[in-house]
């Protein structure tokens, strides 16, 4: 952890990580997205609602004679929900493996002014404004835009950190700076 001074003087604290983004951290962030958005909660019983319907509809086209289109239509359209509504996080983090392999290694700078993050590809500054609520999970923290489906996120994974005691100092910069969902 590094010191810097503030415009008011006081001390800021400073938490550096290195990681590199695997498809599992995605899918972390996603599945968490979705429990802590409207959004992501109505996806996440929409689909499997969906699913069973379609299922439902394709047996009973069977059950009446209707035309096998329409009935392995329903049918095809039911597996398809129900597996996204079991495996979609894990469908949309291996969506951006080769985004996160071109990217490579991540070096990230958290600090009273917001989040830093470089990677081999990209250098972007997040300010807390741009991202002003987090949740934490066992092996990350996630920061989410107020967007009604927080479409941007931002994540730290823990294992990133230099020292096991910046984990606790990079909850109390977030704490600090947004509001914890």
């Amino acid at each position: 952890m590094d010191m810097e001074y503030g415009a008011t003087g006081s001390v800021a604290q400073t938490v550096e990580l290195d990681y590199r983004i695997t498809t599992k951290d995605l899918a972390e962030a996603v599945r968490l997205r979705d429990s802590r958005t409207a959004g992501g909660r109505r996806r996440r019983w929409l689909f499997p609602v969906t699913g069973v319907l379609s299922l439902l509809l394709g047996a009973l086209a069977i059950a009446w004679d209707e035309s096998a289109v329409k009935a392995t239509g329903f049918l095809v359209a039911g597996v398809m929900m129900s597996v996204f509504a079991l495996f979609g996080p894990r469908i949309q983090a291996r969506a951006f493996r080769g985004l996160l392999e071109k990217a490579g290694d991540c070096h990230t700078v958290v600090d009273g002014s917001g989040v830093l993050v470089k990677t081999a590809t990209t250098e972007s500054r997040i300010s807390w404004a741009a991202q002003p609520t987090y949740a934490e999970t066992d092996g990350a923290f996630v920061m989410l835009s107020d967007d009604k489906g927080a479409v941007a996120m931002t994540v730290l994974p823990k294992r990133g950190v230099r020292q096991p005691a910046d984990v606790d100092r990079l909850r109390a910069l977030l704490d600090a700076n947004l509001r914890r969902i």
